[in-house]
């Protein structure tokens, strides 16, 4: 597996708490027997299967840019549609009754760019259902780029959160009712109950640390690294009485349609 590409493996040892996003967008979906979904940015498929599960019947097609991510969904679940396709760059044939996308757009630019491209994938009473952490506006965000803003990194990893395009609730709004689109829009607050605060840092390498990470050189520098956003969330993340540690992780959703 290259440096740069997903873990798979890394990524699914928090399954759980990054599923059930997936399960409560889908829920908020309402529509009756779709024929075509796509879930751009599948990842390693586990997402995927709460659309599988909701329409049996639908075509369904899975689309990332990571090979490691494409090969693991076709291990797990074979039968189903895989493609390796990069949606901020590739063009998308077809018509969709869902365009779904759990965890993904926070890694594409342009987002008005590609919130057209979405509609323009929309057949006639179709819809897009999105789900963006906000990562940036939680506290293991914030110490993150005060570890990577630091003197020891800043030359290496000063300019890394610019991979990351998160808007608020507000600009989603305007963009997709320019679009012409009628608008359902929420947050929520989701209560991770972990083991410590190494459990933290364990959940978001395979995400929001990862660019980081693949910027430093070596494994002792990574560790290095790793320690001092631990630090920080130590600060910021209290132990609770049994020793567990809460991990609120904030996440917009919205579901636009004809």
């Amino acid at each position: 597996m290259n440096k740069n590409d997903w873990d798979p493996e890394l990524y699914l040892k928090f399954g759980r708490e990054r599923i059930q996003p997936s399960i409560d967008l889908v829920n908020r979906i309402h529509i009756d027997n779709p024929s075509k979904i796509i879930d751009i940015g599948c990842g390693p498929g586990n997402s995927t299967q709460i659309l599988v599960q909701k329409w049996p019947d639908a075509e369904i097609t899975g689309v990332d840019n990571s090979p490691a991510m494409i090969e693991r969904a076709g291990k797990d679940y074979t039968g189903q549609n895989w493609r390796l396709l990069d949606a901020g760059k590739d063009e998308i044939e077809g018509k969709y009754d869902i365009v779904f996308s759990n965890a993904t757009i926070q890694w594409i630019p342009d987002h008005p760019g590609l919130l057209r491209k979405f509609c323009n994938l929309l057949s006639d009473k179709g819809k897009i259902a999105v789900q963006i952490p906000q990562f940036w506006d939680m506290p293991v965000g914030k110490a993150i780029r005060k570890t990577a803003s630091d003197s020891s990194w800043i030359s290496v990893t000063g300019g890394v959160s610019d991979v990351f395009t998160i808007h608020d609730y507000s600009f989603y709004y305007d963009n997709l009712s320019e679009l012409n689109l009628s608008v359902d829009i929420w947050e929520t607050d989701y209560y991770h109950i972990l083991d410590s605060h190494l459990s933290i840092l364990e959940m978001i390498r395979s995400t929001g640390l990862r660019p980081y990470l693949d910027m430093l050189e070596t494994d002792a520098d990574r560790q290095c690294f790793e320690e001092m956003v631990l630090k920080e969330m130590v600060k910021v993340y209290p132990l609770q009485k049994d020793g567990k540690v809460l991990f609120p992780f904030k996440r917009l959703f919205f579901i636009a349609y004809k």
